[in-house]
C-alpha cells in the first residue's frame, strides 16, 4: 500500500507544501487525447503528461471542467505533481436546472472516489460560470466543501468570480496579453522591458472588477492566474502522420492546401521554426512577470500543448501528443520555468553606445530547501565571449522570490557598429539569459544615394524610371485595401487564434528572414522575430504580395495566420524602372 501525509494551505497569498511555500507553474489539461479520443486509463499513459511537464519545470495541471481518472492521480502522487480537480462543468448555475444538481453529485463522487491521493489539492465548481444566482450557488458549493472535507483548497471557479469564501482565486488577471486587448497589451503597446510586476497593479475592489488588466485582489487571498499566454504557433504539418487513431488532422488538411495555394508550401517548416521561436519569448515574458511579483501563488498555462478545439489554439511548446516540436527544448524551457529561476529587471532591451544598461537582479527559489553558499554570477556576452562579468558574493537564498541579488550596471562602449549582446545570470546550475542590442549614436551612411520617399507619387516615379533607388517607407496605417489594409501587426503571435476571437489582433505571428541578407547588415537580426524587432512591427503594416509575381521574394516576411495564408511582407525589394524600390 502506498502512504503518505501532505498538508497543502494557503499562507497569506501563497501556498505552503508541508510548512514550505511552493509555487505553482501550471499548465490545463482539456481532455486532447487524439489517438483514442479519451484519456489514458493507465499509469504509465499519464506518467508521460507528467514527465512532459517535469521537463518543462512545471509542478501543477488544471484539469478544464473534467476530472481525470484513477490512473493520472496514481501517476501524479509518485511524480509530485498538484491537481486542480473541477466537476464537468462551463455553464450558468444556481438557477434550478438539473445541471445544479449534477454538479453538487458529481462533486461527491470525485471527492469520494480520489479525495485521499495527494495530488488532488485543489478543486473547483468547473469552468467561467454565468447566471444571475451563481454567486449565490458557489458560495455555497465553497463553503460545503470548505466544512465537509478540509483536506484540500476550494474555489468558486476557474476564471471568476472572486468571492469572499475562496480559499484561493483563479482570476483571468494577471497576464501581459487579455482577451480584447488586441495591440494595447503590454506586450504589442509598450516598448519591450522586463521592470514589471502585478504587485504594482491598482487592486480589485469588487468581485465585478476582474475584466480590468493585471489587477491583483487585496483580501489577502492567494491568487493563481487562469489560462494565461495562449500563444500560437504555425501549424506543424509533420505531425498529420501522428494521427492514427480515431481522429484525423482534417483542419491540417486545409490550412496546409490554403499554404500550397498561395506558393508558400515550401515554408511550412520555417514558419513552425520562426513563430514558434517567438511564442516561446512570448512565454518566457509570462512567465517571468509571474515569478517576479511578490507574494504570487502561480499561473495556469493555456497550455503546455496544442488544443485543437475551438477554431484550432494552437498554443503548445508541445503537440497534441505531448511530444517536441523542435524549436525549442525542455532545458531552454527550464531556464524562465523551474523550481529556481534567475531574472532581471530591465528598462528596454535596445540601447544607443554611450548609454548605461542597469539591471536589478533577482531570484525566484521555490526549491525543497534554500541555496546556501552559492556564488551567483552574471556575463554579458557578445558572439558567446564575455565582454563584462562579475559576481554578486557567496550568500543564501531562502525559499520565495523578489530575492535581490544585486545590480548589473555596464556603460556600452562606443564601437561604431551594430550588435546584440546577451546579460547572462546563473544561480549554481540554474540559468537565464536576456538578449540585447546596442547601435552607434551616428548612423551608418552609405555613399551611394538612395531617395528616401513617404509616397509613391509622380516624383518618386521619376526617380524610378530615371534610374535611381528608393526606399518607400510608408508607416503604420499607410497600406489600404487588398494591399493589406485589413491586416493588423503586432509585434506577438496571434492570441488563441483569430477564429475563436473573433478577428482579435495582432493577425500575424512574426517574421521570417535571411539574416545574412545585405539589407540587413546593420541590423543584427535572427531569422526570426526577437525583441529588436518591436519598433518595426508595432509602426508598420503588413503589405499582401498575393497580386504580384510569385518570384518577388520578400527580403522580411510577415507570417500570416494559418486561416488566410496570405503573401505578407514587412520589406521587399523590387525594379521599376531604370531604378529599384
Amino acid at each position: 500500500m502506498d502512504f503518505g501525509l501532505r498538508e497543502f494551505k494557503a499562507d497569506g497569498t501563497q501556498f505552503t507544501i508541508n510548512g514550505r511555500t511552493v509555487f505553482l507553474r501550471g499548465t490545463l489539461e482539456c481532455a486532447v487525447f487524439p489517438k483514442t479520443g479519451y484519456p489514458p486509463t493507465d499509469v504509465e499513459g499519464w506518467k508521460k503528461v507528467c514527465a512532459a511537464m517535469k521537463a518543462h519545470g512545471l509542478n501543477h495541471m488544471r484539469f478544464h471542467s473534467w476530472c481525470p481518472p484513477k490512473a493520472a492521480f496514481e501517476a501524479a502522487d509518485a511524480m509530485g505533481i498538484y491537481f486542480q480537480v473541477e466537476c464537468s462543468a462551463w455553464t450558468s448555475v444556481g438557477s434550478g436546472d438539473p445541471i445544479d444538481q449534477f454538479i453538487w453529485d458529481e462533486s461527491k463522487d470525485i471527492v469520494q472516489a480520489y479525495g485521499n491521493h495527494p495530488s488532488f489539492v485543489m478543486m473547483a465548481y468547473g469552468n467561467e460560470p454565468g447566471g444571475p444566482n451563481s454567486g449565490k450557488f458557489l458560495t455555497d458549493f465553497v463553503t460545503y466543501w470548505k466544512e465537509a472535507d478540509n483536506r484540500r483548497l476550494y474555489t468558486s471557479a476557474a476564471g471568476w468570480p472572486l468571492l469572499p469564501v475562496n480559499d484561493f482565486h483563479n482570476l483571468i488577471q494577471p497576464r501581459i496579453q487579455g482577451w480584447g486587448e488586441g495591440l494595447n497589451s503590454i506586450l504589442n503597446g509598450e516598448p519591450p522591458q522586463t521592470d514589471y510586476d502585478w504587485s504594482k497593479a491598482e487592486p480589485m475592489k469588487t468581485a465585478d472588477d476582474w475584466g480590468l488588466r493585471n489587477r491583483l485582489p487585496d483580501d489577502g487571498i492567494p491568487v493563481v492566474s487562469h489560462e494565461v499566454g495562449q500563444w500560437c504557433v504555425y501549424p506543424n504539418f509533420r505531425e498529420m502522420e501522428k494521427y492514427s487513431g480515431v481522429l484525423k488532422p482534417k483542419n491540417f488538411e486545409l490550412f496546409r492546401e490554403s499554404l500550397n495555394a498561395h506558393h508558400m508550401g515550401h515554408l511550412a517548416d520555417s514558419f513552425v521554426q520562426a513563430s514558434g521561436l517567438l511564442q516561446a519569448l512570448c512565454y518566457k515574458a509570462d512567465i517571468e512577470a509571474a515569478l517576479r511579483t511578490p507574494g504570487f501563488a502561480g499561473f495556469q498555462l493555456l497550455q503546455l500543448n496544442d488544443f485543437p478545439g475551438q477554431g484550432t489554439a494552437l498554443v503548445g511548446v508541445l503537440d497534441p501528443f505531448w511530444e517536441e516540436k523542435g524549436y525549442i527544448s525542455p532545458a531552454a524551457f527550464r531556464r524562465f520555468c523551474n523550481t529556481t529561476v534567475p531574472l532581471a529587471r530591465l528598462e528596454k532591451h535596445v540601447f544607443m553606445e554611450g548609454e548605461t544598461m542597469t539591471a536589478g537582479v533577482e531570484a525566484a527559489h521555490f526549491g525543497k530547501e534554500p541555496l546556501t553558499g552559492v556564488d551567483p554570477f552574471w556575463k554579458i556576452l557578445e558572439n558567446d565571449q564575455p565582454v563584462s562579468e562579475g559576481s554578486f558574493g557567496i550568500r543564501n537564498i531562502p525559499i520565495g522570490n523578489a530575492i535581490s541579488l544585486g545590480e548589473v550596471s555596464y556603460t556600452f562602449q562606443s564601437k561604431n557598429y551594430p550588435r546584440k549582446l546577451t546579460l547572462e545570470v546563473s544561480i549554481g546550475d540554474f540559468m537565464n539569459t536576456w538578449d540585447i542590442w546596442v547601435y552607434p549614436e551616428t548612423p551608418i551612411t552609405d555613399t551611394e544615394r538612395i531617395i528616401m520617399a513617404e509616397k509613391l507619387d509622380q516624383s518618386t516615379i521619376r526617380f524610378l524610371n530615371e534610374g535611381e533607388k528608393v526606399l518607400l517607407s510608408l508607416g503604420q496605417g499607410k497600406v489600404t485595401g487588398d494591399m493589406g489594409g485589413d491586416i493588423e501587426v503586432g509585434f506577438s503571435c496571434i492570441f488563441c487564434n483569430t477564429t475563436w476571437t473573433q478577428g482579435q489582433p495582432p493577425h500575424t505571428m512574426g517574421i521570417l528572414c535571411d539574416p545574412s541578407h545585405p539589407a540587413l547588415q546593420e541590423f543584427p537580426t535572427e531569422f526570426h522575430s526577437n525583441w529588436q524587432w518591436w519598433d518595426a512591427m508595432s509602426h508598420s503594416d503588413a503589405i499582401q504580395l498575393d497580386s504580384f509575381p510569385v518570384d518577388l521574394k520578400p527580403i522580411v516576411r510577415i507570417i500570416d495566420d494559418w486561416i488566410s495564408n496570405r503573401r505578407l511582407a514587412l520589406l521587399f525589394e523590387a525594379k521599376i524602372g531604370e531604378g529599384s524600390i
